[in-house]
């Protein structure tokens, strides 16, 4: 049989060289191509036509595809994918006060959203209570401000969480806005094994690429591994790790360089976890990953078949791990809001549903939809509903749900969906050479790839390689349109709220809770036990943080050049 593949394969390529000849030198000699050199927009080569003697002469079905549900999953993760159940809709939601943003989450409910997705403001992201010199002008913004239960408590007001699962992108205080959901599911009567969601929780790609980091490294991947224990024996339904490449490429980094240093983190947080005596098999399947979509469909499609074959590898083959759960590469997905243009807004319309049908082509298991507004301000409750309103359209509309993986077969996608996983395994090993993810960071390697990437990609747009509609080309005068304005009012109800709070807690509660995580923290108990007490005696965001900032310091990112 392979004798025989091999040569069908000559003839094709034969058969090839005659077409380019013949047929394509005709085409030719009467009028050129568009341009010289024909390139993803990572700048990946992309040859003009493929055919099977494309791919590697070891390809077979069965190593590189599989079936559905089986591994190594290139072609999903369920058996039935979309035929059984569509992804989730999670719409990237919050701003100002939390009863705002509540009001937002019931809305979109209401309108068909299956899944909430929490947006926080800067402060909350970088561990300050609402009232602190540093949240100064900042409250509100750019996502809701929570800092503490009682905020929590008021987001979620009427969302009942043992039905409605929550993302909440949140990474260096994680531990806490955790702590602060899980005892409103206390309140609300839920037991925590029915409670469902996800926290960020990805500290490496903080180093790397969104800098909303508070701890040095070690002793954050010290609070992951804490949460991961506690999660796997009390909240055993809440993914511990959003493992997040979507920061990655919005820094600028190629679909490579995403997809590579994503699963290089993942695979550290597993280490992590073995290393910290827990149970791969136990915690491993609570694992997600969050993924970026750019513009470029077919690179995009491959960049998330590899990463589900890829996982697999790692988790099958370098952790030798057997249940299936454990092997499967979960991810959600947000459209890119690098690619949002703030001029001729409307074309990111356009751009967002190619993306998110790209996501949905590629296999994806929930959805955020970006706004059309959302390189201007956070987006209005119109620009959000019709952001949502994309994801349904494609969902019932566009025949995509009907079969699996429908572009698996093409020659063109499998061999860029092989080039991914060779470019991974390239950069999986000059990380390993340099010591693992951490000193890599410490380093600042994967910092430089991804700025040399973003200047590549800068460089293109001003000399019209790139063209961007809008922006460099087809440029038009325009009106502008309404945005959202978050005014002042937002952090003066905060700093009230804050300040009421503090005088009708029982005080005494709040400090025990306090000493008992600060104990916990310079020794080497789990310090999230700790930290949900203090939440649920009303301690803040701030105070919890802030004891844990005295354990274990601040991390400063050295100067790079």
């Amino acid at each position: 049989m392979a004798t025989d593949g091999k040569k069908i394969k000559g003839k094709q390529s034969a058969e090839r060289d005659n077409w380019e000849q013949t047929t394509l030198k005709k085409a030719l000699d009467k009028s050129s191509e568009l341009r010289e050199n024909f390139t993803t927009i990572s700048g990946r080569p992309i040859k003009r036509l493929y055919i099977p003697e494309d791919l590697d002469e070891n390809w077979s079905y069965n190593d590189a595809l599989g079936f559905p549900g089986e591994y190594p999953y290139t072609r999903g993760i369920h058996a039935t994918m979309y035929r059984g159940r569509t992804w989730t809709y999670r719409l990237f939601s919050g701003f100002a006060t939390a009863r705002e943003s509540n009001n937002r989450f019931k809305k979109l409910l209401k309108e068909g959203q299956t899944g909430l997705s929490v947006a926080f403001d800067f402060p909350t992201i970088n561990g300050y209570d609402s009232n602190a010199p540093m949240a100064r002008g900042e409250v509100g913004k750019c996502g809701v401000a929570i800092s503490s239960l009682a905020d929590m408590e008021v987001l979620l007001d009427g969302i009942p969480l043992d039905k409605v699962t929550t993302s909440m992108t949140i990474n260096a205080p994680a531990a806490v806005l955790l702590a602060f959901y899980i005892c409103v599911a206390e309140k609300q009567g839920v037991p925590l094994t029915k409670i469902g969601g996800t926290i960020q929780n990805d500290i490496l790609k903080e180093y790397i690429a969104q800098k909303s980091f508070i701890y040095p490294p070690r002793q954050s991947m010290r609070i992951i591994t804490d949460i991961i224990e506690y999660c796997t024996a009390d909240v055993p339904r809440w993914n511990t790790i959003s493992i997040s490449g979507y920061h990655i490429r919005e820094a600028g980094s190629t679909a490579l360089q995403e997809l590579a240093f994503t699963l290089r983190d993942g695979y550290e947080y597993v280490k992590a976890g073995i290393e910290a005596g827990l149970d791969t098999e136990a915690f491993a399947p609570r694992l997600s990953f969050y993924f970026d979509c750019h513009n470029d469909f077919f690179e995009e499609i491959a960049k998330f078949r590899a990463a589900r074959r890829i996982w697999a590898r790692i988790m099958g083959e370098r952790f030798n791990v057997q249940d299936q759960r454990s092997q499967l590469l979960r991810f959600h997905t947000q459209t890119a809001g690098v690619s949002l243009q703030a001029q001729q807004p409307y074309n990111n319309v356009v751009r967002t549903t190619i993306q998110a049908l790209a996501a949905v082509l590629g296999g994806t298991q929930s959805l955020h939809t970006n706004s059309l507004d959302e390189t201007l301000a956070l987006p209005t409750e119109e620009a959000a509903l019709l952001a949502l309103r994309t994801q349904q359209v494609i969902a019932h509309e566009s025949g995509v749900v009907n079969t699996i993986d429908p572009l698996g077969g093409s020659y063109f996608i499998e061999k860029l969906t092989d080039e991914m996983e060779k470019g991974f395994w390239d950069y999986f090993e000059k990380i390993e050479n340099l010591g693992g993810m951490i000193p890599a960071i410490e380093a600042g390697y994967p910092q430089q790839e991804i700025a040399d990437a973003a200047y590549r990609f800068q460089k293109s747009i001003e000399s019209k390689e790139q063209i961007i509609v809008g922006l460099n080309e087809y440029v038009t005068e325009e009106e502008p349109i309404e945005i959202l304005y978050i005014d002042d009012t937002p952090e003066k109800e905060q700093r009230k709220r804050l300040a009421d709070l503090r005088k009708s807690r029982n005080s005494s509660a709040v400090n025990e809770s306090l000493r008992n995580l600060r104990d916990a923290a310079a020794g080497d108990g789990n310090v999230m036990p700790h930290i949900v007490d203090a939440a649920r005696n009303y301690a803040t965001l701030g105070e919890i943080v802030d004891i844990m900032k005295e354990e274990f310091g601040e991390y400063v990112e050295p100067p790079m050049f």
